[in-house]
């Protein structure tokens, strides 16, 4: 029997986009995954605001507590925590690492009232005892900076590494084999990450321009999401209850779930058993 999850409408391919530090240069990458149907998650450290008098001071490119509220509630996108002062958090004493996760997940909750779960690592390092931390904080997922150059899903959603940096020499290419590939088996994920401010710094904004350009307009068959709306689908999914020989499926969650068994898609709705032999 051959069975593999599908995302939503049964699509095969899923991109998502991971940006951190909340900077003032993450408006414009809004804008532009707006423009394009896209979604992102974006990683703030909630003690890093500027202060409110400084908000038009160009020599703070942090967003105060205000401007935050504005650019990134009421939108598709993901807030998700980055530490609170962005430390090295494999650096701190337990009680130290532990403050600085709730004290971040706190702060962003009350800012933008949401229930906030998901993370990226400071500076992209860690070791098993913050991944420890990160399970007794309640966070589900977080973000390492190691590039796969590959669209495989996660095996371990607490060390989840992106396919590249936009700065990565095989960006275009790597993109151009993940839109021309056939995936019949597992589906995949193309996972891009860095900081808007390098746009900035670089003077290369036509970096991502040019990839949401050529990413776009394929709902069809690529699912845009945010990293909380993967790791909840993928979780979801992991959920299905199925009888012993494989022919009947009940769907526990509250979420319709897609998969694909002996290469015939189905759908089965919350809390909706089906019997596969009778209905596709």
């Amino acid at each position: 029997m051959e069975l593999f999850m599908r995302f939503p409408e049964g699509r095969t391919k899923a991109l998502t986009f991971s940006y951190d530090d909340g900077v003032k240069q993450d408006g414009r990458l809004i804008e532009i995954l707006n423009a394009h149907g896209m979604k992102g998650t974006f990683n703030i450290n909630g003690g890093c605001f500027a202060p409110e008098e400084q908000a038009d001071n160009p020599e703070y490119n942090r967003y105060t507590r205000k401007q935050a509220i504005q650019i990134y509630n009421n939108q598709p996108h993901e807030v998700a925590i980055h530490a609170y002062t962005h430390p090295f958090l494999e650096t701190l004493p337990t009680a130290v690492c532990v403050n600085e996760i709730l004290s971040d997940r706190v702060e962003l909750e009350k800012t933008f009232g949401k229930i906030v779960r998901g993370m990226a690592y400071p500076f992209g390092t860690y070791n098993d005892q913050v991944v420890e931390i990160l399970k007794s904080c309640g966070i589900v997922y977080s973000r390492t900076t190691k590039a796969t150059e590959n669209f495989d899903l996660p095996t371990d959603f607490l060390r989840w590494h992106p396919t590249c940096h936009h700065n990565h020499p095989r960006l275009m290419e790597l993109a151009d084999e993940f839109l021309n590939a056939t995936f019949k088996r597992n589906p995949k994920l193309f996972y891009l990450w860095g900081h808007t401010f390098e746009f900035r710094n670089n003077n290369n904004w036509n970096i991502i321009e040019d990839f949401t350009d050529k990413m776009a307009g394929k709902e069809d068959t690529v699912w845009y999401a945010t990293n909380m709306e993967i790791y909840d689908y993928i979780t979801d999914y992991k959920r299905l209850v199925w009888s012993a020989d494989g022919l009947i499926v009940n769907n526990p969650t509250g979420r319709m779930l897609w998969f694909e068994k002996n290469r015939v898609l189905f759908s089965v709705k919350p809390g909706e058993t089906i019997r596969l032999n009778e209905q596709k």
